[in-house]
């Protein structure tokens, strides 16, 4: 009787992965790359936080959030708009893909202009850029992050996930090896960490177009300026929602360092990007269901379903994981770390519960074409988050911090679980009739 059960579970298993073959394939690309990054990029970490001071760890980590930010103000939605839009457009997608690229690099360079020019008159002692080595790498960093960015997003809209990943374990293995080659050479400074990850993307670049033969030049052409200006109302939807979505998260390191001090925010960003990493699973699985549905609107339910219990899954056990050994992972990445956080990061991790369900909250906001008025609530959730994080510091330090903006994610991870939990039950995920595709998906 166990064996007929295991095997009937085992068929119902199989009948929903093909049922889902699209979402599952491309889905298990983005993990793949993304469990590459976090165990290449903890070791990245790891290497930096045992050969550079805290205090140097602790500005390198607040300017490459910045960096983080400039990239998500550059991108401006154009990433995410491609993602739904490509299979919309068919023989027209290497002009799209090169428009958005040019306006969201000429947008990078004017934010980080204004971010360095910025930094340079309030002369900050405990500002991330210490001179011009720093604001050049920056600003060129800028540039690099929203154009992967944009063509990251393209190759997830073609349904062509496995160059994604590639990408980014390229991306990971090459700083990973320069930020050894600058410890070696005594190189231990902010600029020495920015400047591995600049060299590192363009390394990663550079190798995924050897390894495809040419695949990333192809994914550019003339830019088509004309249709990207056709489709301006969706490009203001998308970008509206992923700033409000994304900008608490991505600031938050050089919010710690503000509030607090480098050398704490030395120790934050060891367990921070761990979750970070962690988070980039649900927002994978989340991402993939928004060309997958575009594709597919019948097996939208299914396709949700499916993706959602898989985040929360994979999210309770890390935050498990997380709340066990927050002490230990410290004192690995440096036994310092440990002495400056203790136990006190050790909730950090229940936030992928709340961020799960914005994940897909926020996916399905775009399928169903109510990007403006999802945005208008994410970014009061993401003012919430900050006020939390910022009124936790001042009440108990970094603990406070952690707790704070645990709660503040909690509680909109709740609301939007009531929201998901509408529309399953209504059947919508579709999005609107209008908004669904008329051509064949793109072949992988």
């Amino acid at each position: 009787m166990p064996v007929d059960l295991a095997e009937t579970a085992l068929i119902r298993v199989r009948r929903a992965l093909q049922k889902s073959a699209t979402l599952v394939t491309n889905s298990g690309a983005l993990a793949i790359g993304t469990i590459a990054a976090a165990g290449l990029g903890f070791v990245y970490w790891w290497l930096a936080a045992r050969l550079f001071p805290p205090e140097v760890i602790g500005k390198a980590s607040a300017l490459l959030s910045v960096m983080g930010l400039v990239g998500l103000l550059g991108e401006a939605g154009l990433g995410t708009l491609l993602m739904g839009e490509i299979v919309q457009h068919p023989g027209k997608e290497r002009g799209l893909v090169a428009a958005a690229a040019c306006v969201g690099v000429a947008l990078a360079v004017g934010f980080a202009l204004l971010f360095v020019f910025g930094e340079g008159y309030l002369n900050s002692s405990t500002g991330p850029i210490d001179g011009w080595v720093e604001g050049v790498a920056f600003v060129l960093g800028c540039c690099l992050t929203v154009f992967s960015a944009v063509a990251d997003q393209a190759l997830v809209g073609n349904l062509r996930s496995t160059g994604r990943m590639t990408r980014q374990m390229l991306f990971s293995t090459f700083k990973l090896m320069l930020i050894g080659a600058a410890a070696a050479a005594g190189y231990a400074s902010n600029a020495a960490i920015l400047l591995t990850w600049v060299a590192g993307i363009l390394a990663s670049w550079i190798g995924v177009d050897l390894l495809t033969r040419g695949g990333a030049r192809h994914l550019v052409g003339f830019p088509d300026f004309q249709l990207l200006h056709t489709l301006r109302r969706k490009v203001f939807d998308h970008y509206t929602l992923d700033v409000a979505l994304q900008t608490p998260g991505v600031i938050m390191p050089y919010l710690v360092l503000i509030v607090l001090s480098p050398a704490i925010n030395a120790a934050f960003i060891s367990l921070w990007m761990l979750v970070s990493i962690a988070s980039l699973v649900p927002a994978a699985m989340a991402t993939v269901l928004f060309p997958v549905v575009r594709a597919s609107p019948k097996q939208s339910k299914h396709n949700f379903l499916l993706s959602l219990m898989a985040s929360l899954l994979f999210s309770v056990v890390c935050a498990a994981f997380v709340f066990t050994y927050s002490e230990e992972i410290l004192a690995v990445f440096n036994p310092a770390y440990h002495e400056i956080a203790g136990s006190s990061l050790r909730f950090l991790g229940f936030s992928l519960l709340g961020l799960t369900l914005k994940f897909h909250a926020c996916t399905l906001a775009r399928l169903s074409g109510k990007m403006r008025k999802a945005s208008r609530w994410f970014a009061l959730g993401g003012l919430m988050e900050l006020c939390f994080a910022v009124a936790g510091a001042k009440l108990d330090g970094l603990q406070g911090l952690v707790l704070g903006w645990t709660l503040a994610i909690s509680i909109e991870g709740a609301c939007a679980a009531l929201i998901l939990a509408f529309a399953m039950k209504l059947g919508s995920a579709a999005g609107p009739a209008h908004d669904r595709p008329t051509a064949s998906p793109l072949q992988t």
